[in-house]
């Protein structure tokens, strides 16, 4: 049975993804910093898989990361598959030059250095072959035009992409993939109601890459499952 740690995994992509992945037995952990509301995603899985279990952890925070990473090792815990999806974006999310800095800082913090932080703490936690799934966004691609849509969100996609261009190449000698998924405009509370893609639409790429995709596969951008440009 592979296991797999998803974050930001109490409600949307991040919850569809564990729902699909324990579909096709996957050991999950889900993860976020609302423990409430955590507790309310894994009893919802649980009304139909056991192979589910819960850790709190909010990756705006260096220290809450650091502590789930040690008591998930702490009882051995490896995992296959890690998938950063935790991220914000701000409601006055509207311009660079008007709206206040610690938007962004903010932002990026999450969005970025977020899954860095995870990377770094969970690295050691990893089965070989391994594999690294950042949910990122077309807004954060140098190919496709500025869409004028939360700015700051969009610079931490691309820092994001980035980050999973690095890490790839990094990760090479350890065996462990990493790539970035756009999974397009979804139906979740951050995207809106009148997003034309379905939740469970979104998470079907980074199902893919963690269950049924070659491990060769490696520092590549995706949206439906096929390679596009960053």
């Amino acid at each position: 049975m592979k296991t797999v740690l998803i974050t930001g995994a109490n409600r949307g992509i991040g919850f569809e993804i564990a729902r699909q992945l324990l579909k096709k037995d996957f050991q999950v952990f889900i993860s976020g910093r609302d423990e409430m509301k955590l507790s309310e995603a894994l009893n919802q899985l649980k009304k139909e898989y056991s192979s589910v279990e819960m850790i709190l952890m909010d990756v705006s925070s260096s220290e809450s990361v650091k502590t789930a990473a040690k008591i998930l090792a702490n009882r051995n815990i490896q995992f296959d598959v890690i998938i950063n999806n935790a991220a914000i974006l701000h409601r006055n999310d509207y311009s660079l030059i008007v709206q206040n800095n610690e938007v962004l800082k903010t932002t990026i913090d999450t969005n970025c250095y977020g899954p860095m932080r995870v990377i770094h703490a969970f690295l050691s936690l990893m089965k070989t072959p391994g594999k690294i799934i950042n949910l990122s966004s077309e807004g954060g691609s140098m190919s496709e035009a500025v869409g004028g849509w939360a700015p700051a969100y969009c610079v931490s996609k691309t820092m994001l992409n980035s980050l999973t261009r690095q890490m790839a190449h990094e990760l090479v000698e350890k065996n462990v993939s990493v790539n970035a998924v756009c999974p397009g405009w979804v139906r979740t509370n951050m995207g809106g109601k009148t997003a034309p893609r379905s939740i469970e639409h979104g998470a079907e790429t980074p199902v893919w890459l963690a269950d049924e995709a070659s491990h060769e596969l490696t520092g590549k951008f995706f949206r439906d499952k096929v390679e596009i440009k960053w």
